[in-house]
């Protein structure tokens, strides 16, 4: 009698990815940046509850404009709290203004809990996100709370953009992917 035991095949998309998230935190190190401890600790963090999320998000669902729409979301909050965190998104990082974007984050992870996580509240979730990060830019310049002239306008302006951008596009993501599921169900 023999016993054969298969093991799985394709990529070893965790693989990859965790050691992904390993070689991210190890760059500073190899590059000598002047990080501290806490820095690699917050990194550390910030990566580790990144992919835990898209972790999450793989298990939930096999649709892939799903997870993309996961991903990107994930991109928007992870890159929304590096940017704040390192030279700030209004001004410089010492700006208290800063910390109205971590309201966006929390209508986005909030609002995706009260969806249930599912895809069509998801897509609403998410295009809210984008509507308050559209809000918050056009709050920050009347209020002073940008840097002062030209330099205020462009972080306002592109930084908005870029943001809003990504949540519409992971909305658009959630909203194909819920289209995807109706259409699943529909009888032919």
């Amino acid at each position: 009698m023999t016993t054969e035991i298969k093991g799985r095949r394709g990529i070893p998309w965790r693989i990859i990815g965790w050691g992904g998230v390993a070689f991210i935190l190890l760059l500073p190190l190899i590059a000598n940046a002047p990080w501290t401890v806490s820095d690699y600790l917050f990194m550390g963090l910030m990566l580790g509850c990144a992919g835990l999320v898209l972790e999450l998000a793989v298990r939930a669902s096999g649709n892939i404009a799903y997870r993309a729409g996961v991903g990107v979301a994930v991109a928007a909050s992870f890159l929304l709290v590096w940017v704040n965190g390192a030279v700030g998104f209004l001004g410089n990082e010492d700006n208290p203004a800063n910390l109205i974007f971590f309201g966006v984050i929390a209508v986005a992870v909030v609002g995706s809990a009260f969806a249930g996580f599912r895809s069509a509240g998801m897509a609403f979730t998410m295009f809210t996100a984008a509507a308050c990060q559209i809000l918050i830019g056009l709050v920050a310049l009347p209020a002073g709370w940008a840097s002062p002239g030209g330099n205020g306008l462009y972080e306002v302006v592109m930084g908005t953009t870029v943001f809003a951008s990504l949540w519409l596009i992971s909305a658009a993501l959630f909203r194909k992917a819920a289209g995807q599921q109706v259409a699943a169900v529909r009888p032919s």
